[in-house]
């Protein structure tokens, strides 16, 4: 029997055998075990079609689910399994139970372990982007590649000056890279070596700036031939302090506002919530877990301080986590703090399909119809 379902709504009593895979670029590992624990292993070279047609041969009329570990080899696998009709979920590596002191890894061993955690409805998926959102994911991804090259570039090009005894060109704390400096950075005297890295960095450092615009450019085209994420965009994007660029990362990451469950499900995603370990009556909640994108995290962060400059009623609950968390890091606790909130006021506007506008009654921000 086939069928497609949501990785929410997998029950383990309504299959048959349960497929742990454990996927590399030219092989897969599988495990198969059935409710009675009679379990079989194989290896066959990554090809759906060869799955498929073992599983027609060996449990033609059982139920069938599979799941395997995200990873590296992205939705292909995923993408062929459903379009058969079979159910397949994928699992985030963080998800997958893992026995204390198991020192022994093997790609047998590891299907396995998904095999028998399918069974027992310990495997929780992952959300599946439709792929004009894992096009965009790709481009935004790209980009803060370049940018984050283009940081590491400006700092070499810093640290060699320094290496040399060359003072940094003056500027002002906001035009250090403009292209002006940049032409007394050529013009600079020093020696042979140091010249000719200067150099190198340079044409690097105009390299990245350029594939950094010309990427802002191709996500911005890219948007606006969609009208959904287009729409989406701009939804987000009314949000005090939240500009395109970070808009479009958070929408690449989100995927499809549609499977979003609960208010406080982003910031879970973004790794803004705190630890915590409590028990009976003893409360302990520690710093950010920090899962997630960690650029993403910063943007939002960013966004955060823009925003309480332009919100009032966030500005008041930044106040609030301030004086409540006193001390060193207060104003760090307090503006991851306002970070979170603005998750909940993504997750609003994508939800309800509409802008976020500010009431000026005293004040006071809120989403209106």
């Amino acid at each position: 029997m086939k069928e497609k379902q949501e990785s929410s709504g997998f029950i383990p009593r309504e299959y048959d055998v349960f497929t742990g895979m454990d996927v590399d670029k030219k092989s897969i590992a599988i495990t198969f075990i059935n409710h009675e624990g009679e379990r079989r292993s194989l290896k066959i070279p990554y090809n759906t079609e060869q799955l498929i047609r073992y599983i027609n041969k060996h449990y033609s009329g059982q139920r069938v689910a599979f799941a395997y570990e995200a990873g590296p080899t992205g939705f292909s696998l995923y993408d062929e399994i459903t379009e058969k009709g079979y159910f397949c979920l994928v699992a985030s590596p963080s998800s997958i139970p893992t026995a204390p002191g198991n020192r022994v890894k093997t790609n047998r061993l590891d299907s396995k372990k998904i095999a028998e955690n399918l069974r027992g409805g310990q495997l929780k998926g992952i959300h599946i982007p439709d792929q004009s959102y894992r096009d965009l994911r790709q481009l935004t991804q790209m980009r803060d590649t370049y940018v984050k090259q283009l940081v590491a570039t400006k700092l070499r090009i810093k640290s060699l000056l320094l290496y040399a005894g060359i003072p940094f060109p003056e500027t002002s704390s906001n035009s250090q890279w403009t292209s002006s400096v940049i032409k007394e950075l050529q013009d600079l005297k020093c020696s042979g070596g140091t010249r000719i890295k200067l150099d190198q960095l340079i044409l690097s450092l105009k390299f990245f700036t350029q594939n950094i615009v010309d990427l802002t450019k191709a996500i911005r085209k890219f948007c606006d031939s969609d009208d959904e994420i287009k729409q989406n965009i701009e939804y987000i994007k009314s949000i005090p302090g939240i500009g395109y660029i970070t808009a479009s990362q958070l929408l690449a990451r989100i995927g499809d506002w549609r499977k979003l469950e609960r208010a406080d499900q982003l910031g879970s995603f973004l790794g803004l919530v705190p630890r915590e370990k409590s028990t009976g009556d003893d409360i302990n909640k520690g710093s950010i877990t920090k899962t997630g994108n960690g650029r993403l995290r910063s943007k939002l962060i960013q966004c955060a301080w823009s925003n309480i400059r332009r919100d009032s009623e966030l500005k008041d609950f930044y106040d609030r986590m301030y004086v409540r968390h006193y001390g060193k890091f207060a104003s760090k606790k307090a503006i991851v703090a306002v970070a979170r909130k603005l998750t909940m006021r993504v997750y609003a506007v994508l939800t309800q399909q509409r802008k976020y506008e500010i009431s000026y009654r005293k004040d006071s921000v809120s989403l209106l119809h």
